[in-house]
């Protein structure tokens, strides 16, 4: 549970969510009170979920029909016109 809190830019510290005493139902509360300390995307498939950072990541758990060009954020190409994965 805790791989999905950002730290950065978030009050986490202030919170002090880096200490272990926080149980994981803990964690899912102080989520829900403070929404900035999600770390997104969080994407769900049927093949499974996963916190999508790198966005690449989300290659893992499509399918594996062509979904088309796909390009991070960064402009980084991964997935060419082709199909072809660069990255």
């Amino acid at each position: 549970m805790r791989h999905l809190l950002r730290e950065t830019d978030t009050p986490y510290t202030e919170l002090g969510h880096a200490d272990e005493k926080w149980s994981g139902d803990a964690l899912i509360d102080l989520m829900v009170a403070h929404p900035i300390l999600i770390n997104r995307p969080i994407v769900e498939t049927p093949l499974g979920v996963r916190l999508c950072r790198p966005s690449k990541r989300v290659l893992e758990i499509l399918p594996s029909t062509y979904i088309g060009p796909f390009v991070k954020e960064d402009g980084a190409v991964v997935i060419d016109q082709v199909g072809s994965r660069v990255a």
